[in-house]
């Protein structure tokens, strides 16, 4: 086992056994990997800040105070359908049902109304608005959605959204033969085989995670690469076996293998079709998503 894997499943292991829960995705910090024994080994944390983008991206609101943990119940609320058009979002009650300023209140409200959750008029008040309005492609939305009354549809959404996207940002990212990005997914698939084998499903997420965000920004698309948030999203909250990305199996490290061996190889179409036979291992996925293409 490498130095990187080693250090990767000891961290997640020591932060939680269990599954995170609403709100709970980013509990399980990112270790520093030593590069001793090693040389060029990248951890979670690339110096290049090109590779980071797409995972703060995808963090959402979690994790800022008060701030954030209203923004994440207000959210949770809205998505629920606990808080709806009834009647206006009131920041005097707001603040004293959860104890904080009548500032935090206006923040989060403000965040919420970015997102689409919520609208604020003259005379009108702050209202929540209807799920046409909503950023559905928000990755707190997803999230919120995803431990909901909604997560059927949710799971299912996504699920048919990862097939559009990943296959075509792996062909693409098999014309981008970057060593460093070779080396980071090599090192990603490494760590599944070895949480595989541990049953150490929160180091086998994060490298999942880590793998598609990755692929995703090296496919030399910038549309795609601001897409990357929404799969990392989708991974962290799958909540079920709709891929073999839900839960570690030896298929999925496989199917992993072959789409670096095909990036390496600079083959696109080996690649994209690696992916979708990744995104295609379970019997619910065949029935909302079309089979793999013959090429």
């Amino acid at each position: 086992m490498s130095t990187l894997a080693h250090t990767m499943m000891t961290a997640a292991r020591s932060a939680d056994t269990g599954l995170a829960g609403p709100g709970e995705l980013d509990r399980y910090p990112y270790a520093e990997a030593p590069t001793a024994g090693r040389v060029g080994v990248p951890s979670w944390e690339s110096s290049d800040p090109d590779l980071n983008r797409a995972g703060r991206r995808a963090s959402g609101s979690r994790g800022r105070g008060l701030h954030g943990q209203l923004v994440q119940q207000l959210g949770q609320m809205i998505v629920s359908g606990d808080l709806g058009a009834d009647r206006p979002l009131v920041p005097e009650e707001i603040g004293q049902r959860f104890e904080v300023s009548r500032t935090v209140v206006r923040e989060s409200l403000r965040v919420l109304e970015a997102k689409g959750l919520v609208s604020a008029r003259p005379n009108v008040g702050t209202r929540v608005r209807p799920v046409s309005d909503w950023n559905l492609l928000d990755p707190d939305i997803i999230e919120w959605r995803a431990f909901g009354p909604q997560r059927d549809d949710q799971r299912r959404e996504l699920s048919e959204l990862r097939w559009t996207i990943e296959p075509l940002a792996a062909r693409l990212a098999a014309g981008h033969g970057r060593e460093d990005v070779q080396q980071r997914l090599v090192d990603m698939v490494e760590i599944m085989g070895h949480a595989l084998g541990q049953g150490d499903s929160v180091t086998f997420a994060r490298a999942d995670a880590e793998f598609h965000s990755l692929l995703i920004q090296v496919a030399g698309n910038r549309m795609l690469e601001h897409l990357s948030g929404i799969v990392s999203a989708a991974l962290q909250v799958s909540g079920g076996p709709v891929t073999g990305c839900d839960r570690p199996t030896e298929s999925a490290v496989a199917h992993h293998a072959r789409i670096v061996e095909a990036l390496g190889a600079a083959d696109g179409v080996a690649a994209e079709t690696a992916m979708r036979q990744l995104l295609t291992v379970h019997p619910d996925v065949e029935r909302v998503v079309p089979a793999p293409r013959e090429h």
